[in-house]
């Protein structure tokens, strides 16, 4: 039985136990000092106040939870296409969203959330920084048919879509097509992320050592006598020790870090949308329009090749860079198959690589001049006046070289393919991806040429739209400015839905 979503719905009754922990969450941040307090003088304050203002505070934030709970209503207006949210105790608030506008459906679930048994639903479109609806409390069959209801894609295929097909689609829909195993997520775990992992265990340790150096700073000790007891071969087996747990760390980092996030993984088809559902402690389910997508981008590194797994990220419109890189969605783990599968359901078709453009040589010498000879001039400028500096000099060579091979790499893969239907730019030097958009999703084309760069007839090409840019540098510019021509024609000539 379906339903009636025109008439205002209230959340789940049990969701005014989700209304009353988020009210707390909410006011802690500001009584948090008070707590403090609380605890570290709990003997010295009267308990009897001290229970009676608890049972206080626990009766209030029951009140407002109940209000919250009972102002909150949501419904659909099919005559206009809006989706409506009602809510507020003193302030009541109306949110209005477009549903031609909705760009991203989401059903979440946190740890509380699913001990009451509810789920939360928010809706994001393109125009702002933040949800412009969310559902806190809602049962998972209603939040799929309100889902489904909300990003209905079916409505222009009705009349050509025939009764059989319909069934067809329908019972493909019951069961995922794509299930990431547990095995792929261990796989995915293990060959990413490293940069990522790296840089908290250092912040981490940073901090420990000032804390520590901070700490020896104030004692009263004699550094000497510590550094008589320290013999070189211990110094260095503790070097080696510290470097293997510091690459176990890593490992043990992003396989937690995979598998908390990504547990579960399942893709299916909803109403010609893509659903995504996992999660092992905050589960998510996320329905997205293939028409509303702006960029697909596939990577995949060596190590990651030889298991025959990738990458997927999907990126909508957004608003800013923040917003661009937390709302992507990110696909570990799937083969090639699998990510034919999606790139078809996406884009109707395997989007193929037409006419390659490759960077002028100089990009490579000025990332090199950038990045390791001004450094390295520095480095030994500053050694004259400090000359403790000198002693790290071996290192220089350990440096230039991984930079060089770095760049080298990055240089060799660095390409940007043009299509008919689609733009492909190729980039990393061990993380390669491939960013994919359709010229009919462009918004907008920058293109830029510093005075020494006429000579050898090179140049800067920009690619906006609503999920973020897409850049090539230095490339041939006559054919950069011939396709850009192509590009803007098609733009003004293109009917297409993106938004």
């Amino acid at each position: 039985m379906e339903t009636n979503f025109s008439q205002p719905q209230r959340q789940s009754s049990i969701g005014v136990l989700v209304m009353f922990f988020d009210t707390i969450r909410h006011w802690a941040r500001g009584l948090w000092p008070f707590l403090f307090i609380w605890i570290f003088k709990f003997n010295e304050i009267n308990k009897v106040y001290f229970f009676l203002g608890l049972i206080a505070f626990i009766i209030i934030v029951g009140l407002v939870a109940y209000f919250k709970y009972l102002n909150f209503t949501f419904f659909l207006d099919y005559e206009n296409e809006e989706f409506i949210i009602n809510e507020g105790i003193f302030n009541k608030t109306r949110t209005t969203v477009q549903l031609n506008k909705i760009q991203q459906v989401n059903i979440n679930q946190s740890l509380i959330q699913r001990i009451i048994g509810v789920y939360s639903l928010d809706v994001d479109t393109a125009g702002s920084t933040k949800k412009e609806g969310e559902i806190k409390a809602i049962s998972h069959p209603l939040a799929l048919e309100l889902k489904a209801r909300l990003l209905d894609n079916e409505k222009k295929k009705n009349s050509i879509v025939s009764e059989n097909e319909s069934n067809a689609i329908t019972a493909d829909e019951t069961h995922p097509f794509i299930e990431i195993s547990f095995l792929s997520l261990l796989k995915v775990g293990i060959t990413s992320n490293y940069v990522k992992s790296l840089g908290l265990i250092l912040a981490f340790f940073a901090t420990m050592y000032e804390n520590v150096n901070n700490l020896a700073q104030n004692s009263e000790f004699d550094k000497t006598k510590i550094d008589h007891y320290i013999d070189k071969s211990l110094a260095i087996q503790s070097i080696a020790i510290i470097v293997f747990m510091l690459l176990c760390s890593i490992l043990i980092i992003n396989l937690f870090r995979v598998i908390i996030r990504y547990f579960n993984y399942k893709i299916s088809r909803q109403r010609g949308s893509l659903l995504l559902s996992f999660g092992l402690i905050n589960t998510k389910s996320t329905i997205i329009k293939p028409e509303k997508v702006q960029i697909t981008s596939v990577s995949r590194n060596y190590f990651q090749k030889k298991m025959n797994i990738l990458e997927l990220k999907i990126k909508q419109a957004t608003n800013g860079e923040k917003e661009e890189r937390k709302g992507a969605i990110e696909i570990p783990g799937c083969n090639e198959n699998e990510r034919d599968q999606i790139l078809k359901l996406l884009f109707h078709k395997i989007p193929e690589k037409g006419v390659m453009l490759k960077p002028n040589f100089r990009k490579l010498v000025f990332s090199i001049f950038l990045t390791i000879v001004l450094p390295l001039i520095a480095f030994f400028s500053l050694g004259n006046y400090v000359p403790e500096l000198l002693d790290f000099a071996y290192f220089t060579p350990l440096y230039a070289v991984f930079l060089g091979l770095i760049h080298y790499f990055g240089f060799r893969n660095y390409r940007l393919f043009i299509h008919d239907d689609f733009i492909i730019k190729q980039s990393g030097a061990w993380d390669i991806a491939n960013e994919i958009i359709e010229p009919m999703k462009i918004q907008a084309i920058t293109t830029s040429q510093l005075f020494w760069h006429k000579s050898a007839d090179i140049g800067y090409l920009t690619l906006h739209t609503a999920g973020g840019n897409l850049a090539f540098q230095l490339g041939d510019f006559t054919i950069i400015k011939q396709y850009v021509n192509r590009w803007l024609y098609e733009i003004e000539t293109s009917d297409s839905n993106w938004m």
